[in-house]
This record gives C-alpha cells, sequence and structure tokens, in this order.
C-alpha cells in the first residue's frame, strides 16, 4: 500500500482541524472525563469551540482578507467588535435557553419527585451540592448557578480577541508566503527572458564573425574553406539544437570549445602561438551553454596579428568545488581598445548571464594590461541549483 502526502489546500485543511483539536476539542473531552462525565461541561465547551471557530474563520476567510489588508481598519475594527459581542451574546443564549438551570433536578442536590433516592440516580447528570451558608450556593436569596455557567463574559471575549489576532497572523504570513513567492516567479520568468534573449544575441555575433573567417580563407584555400564549412555546420546544430534544451555538460561545452578553436586555427597564420589546454578528468557538471565562448571568439578577433608576433592562451580547470577558466591574449598590435564598444556586444552578455546565473556564486576580472588582455572566471559549483 502506497501512502501519499498531503500537499496544497488538503495540507491546510488537514493542519487546521488538528490546530482546532489540539487547542479546544481534546482539552474539553478531557474536562469532560474527568468530571464524571457531565454533560453540562461537554455542551458548554463545545458551544464555545463553535463560536470560537465562526470568529476565527470570519476574520480568516472575510474580515482580514476583504477589510484589514484592503486599508479599511476602522471598517475592520468596527466588525469585528460586532462580531465578537454577538458571539458573546449568543453564548449567553445558548446557556440560557438550552443548559439545565440552577433550579434543575440535574443542576442541584435534589432528586426529581418520586426520585428520592438521593443524588447519583441513575439516568441524570452529576449534581452539583449548595449547602447553606455556602457563598456560592445562593446569591440574595437565590440559588448560584455552578462555575462553568456563571464564567465571566470577558473570558470569553479576552480569549475571542486573541483568536482574531491570531486569525489575522496566520492570513498575513500566508499573504507574506504567497508574494514571495509570485515575486521569486517573476524573477525566475525575468531570467528566463534575459537568458533567450542574450543568447540570441550571441549566436548571431558568433555567425557574423565566423562567416567572415570562411569567407577570407575560401579565397586562399578551397580546401581548407570546406573543411571550416563543415566544422561550422557541427557547431551550428550545437548551438541552434542543443543549446535549446538548457543547461549542458561540461563535456559538450569543452568539446564545442574545441571545434570552435580548431575552427579559428584555419585563418592564423604560424606568428601565432597557442597554448590551448582543457582538463581530460573532471566533474562532468551541468552548466549553461556558452558561458566561455565570447572570450574565446574576443581573443581570436583581437588577439592576433598577421604581422607581428602575437599569442593566444587559454586554459581550463575544474573539479567538485568549480570551475575555473582563463584567457590570455597579446593586443594583436592594432591598439583596439578590447573592452569597448566593437567587443561590447559578447562580453557585456556574458556578464549579465553571469550575474543572473550565479549572483555570488562567480568572480571575474577582465582587464587590459600595457601589452595583454586577460580574463579570469571563477565558477562556484558548491550549492549551485543542478535541478
Amino acid at each position: 500500500m502506497k501512502f501519499k502526502l498531503l500537499t496544497g489546500n488538503k495540507l491546510s485543511y488537514f493542519l487546521h482541524v488538528i490546530a482546532w483539536a489540539i487547542l479546544f476539542v481534546v482539552p474539553s473531552y478531557l474536562m469532560y472525563r474527568e468530571s464524571s462525565d457531565d454533560v453540562i461541561i461537554l455542551i458548554m465547551s463545545s458551544s464555545q469551540t463553535v463560536l470560537y471557530a465562526i470568529i476565527f474563520y470570519a476574520n480568516y476567510i472575510w474580515l482580514a482578507p476583504k477589510l484589514f489588508f484592503e486599508n479599511k481598519k476602522v471598517l475592520y475594527f468596527i466588525t469585528a467588535v460586532l462580531l465578537v459581542l454577538c458571539m458573546s451574546a449568543l453564548m449567553g443564549f445558548v446557556d440560557d435557553h438550552y443548559l439545565p438551570g440552577p433550579d434543575h433536578p440535574a443542576r442541584l442536590d435534589i432528586p426529581p419527585p418520586g426520585q428520592e433516592n438521593g443524588p447519583g440516580v441513575p439516568g441524570y447528570a452529576r449534581s452539583y451540592e449548595f449547602k447553606q451558608g455556602d457563598p456560592m450556593s445562593s446569591r440574595n436569596g437565590k440559588p448560584h448557578h455552578p462555575p462553568l455557567r456563571q464564567m465571566p463574559s470577558y473570558n470569553f471575549i479576552l480569549t475571542s480577541i486573541f483568536i482574531t489576532g491570531f486569525s489575522i497572523g496566520l492570513r498575513y504570513s500566508e499573504k507574506v508566503i504567497q508574494q514571495e513567492k509570485e515575486r521569486k516567479e517573476a524573477e525566475k520568468e525575468k531570467l528566463n527572458t534575459e537568458l533567450a534573449f542574450l543568447k540570441n544575441q550571441i549566436n548571431p555575433h558568433f555567425f557574423f564573425n565566423t562567416l567572415n573567417n570562411i569567407y577570407s580563407l575560401v579565397q586562399t584555400n578551397v580546401q581548407d574553406g570546406q573543411k571550416a564549412i563543415l566544422q561550422l555546420s557541427k557547431l551550428m546544430r550545437y548551438l541552434l539544437y542543443e543549446t535549446e534544451k538548457g543547461d549542458k555538460l561540461l563535456s559538450q561545452e569543452i568539446d564545442f570549445m574545441r571545434n570552435f578553436i580548431e575552427l579559428m586555427k584555419l585563418r592564423i597564420s604560424p606568428k601565432v602561438s597557442q597554448d590551448i589546454s582543457f582538463p581530460e578528468n573532471y566533474p562532468d557538471v551541468s552548466i549553461p551553454p556558452l558561458l566561455f565562448l565570447p572570450f574565446i571568439e574576443n581573443a581570436f578577433k583581437h588577439g592576433i596579428s598577421y604581422r607581428h608576433q602575437s599569442f593566444i592562451s587559454i586554459r581550463m580547470k575544474a573539479n567538485q568545488e568549480e570551475i575555473i577558466f582563463e584567457c590570455i591574449n597579446s593586443m594583436g598590435g592594432n591598439g583596439e581598445d578590447l573592452t569597448g564598444s566593437d567587443s561590447g556586444i559578447g562580453l557585456d552578455n556574458v556578464k549579465k548571464r553571469l550575474s543572473l546565473l550565479f549572483p555570488l556564486k562567480h568572480h571575474l576580472q577582465v582587464y587590459a594590461a600595457e601589452h595583454t588582455f586577460n580574463v579570469s572566471l571563477r565558477i562556484d559549483l558548491v550549492n549551485i541549483d543542478q535541478s
């Protein structure tokens, strides 16, 4: 047999029932058992529980959300006070009309006519003894009500006020939780929208630069140009189909970066020194796609020179705790500002993506030295939600 956990509204209803049972029903039943099965105590306690429930749910379901939280506090307080007073009057009505009075045989130590066997006659509730001279036995010559019957009305009112405040607090806490849930859903939706927009910006930028490279290559070496076109088709398949499925494995991203670098190598001269290193053994975690591509693309676009010695260094390390990516390239001898508008599309996008995807879980440094452009990125994998 399988048991299903209660969720949502069912769980809420169940908790409400448990709370009322613990706070009112169970104590009333225990008092009833301790009082030699005195039905008066049971009726009094049950009546009070029902009236308290009316006060609670009137505030919880209607008064609090419709008046208190809608800045109609004056009207709310007037309505709440009237509600408590009406319930108090109803409690008094039940006490006066539906419970045995002090002169009823069930309340006094006097058996009914024809039943002179004394107290404890079967079929009658437990009697109360009123002795002559006992201050509780009479008031102005009239029999006094038993303690439960004469419980001051302000006790009922004070308890009602407490229940009213508790209902408002509970409703307010649920409102805050719901607002926080809606806020997180809105942030998640905004995140997904921005990421989709940013990724759509990356792809045209990437294809634009790559097609320019292939066009130049075809003019000088047709065979290499054909090879570049085949390589580009593999990259396009990954970009157009694989990245649409969400996060990708680190191994897939590394394969993509290797293919991209091989494509870029087809157009660089022997004067460009290359230092490419990717990890061989690493945890194959899921990460958002195309995080590192803009840095590599930027290095090949601005870090090579056809007239002077230049270099590109791309290195990655990965373990269970973090991913470390470094990309260093020469300036290319053209004096371009690599942080300016020409390279801004890719770099700005990846900065925004990192801030959205890994808030407080990444460290990025992008800066230009005298002859080099440096990128250092560390992504903290600890406590990252991989769902």
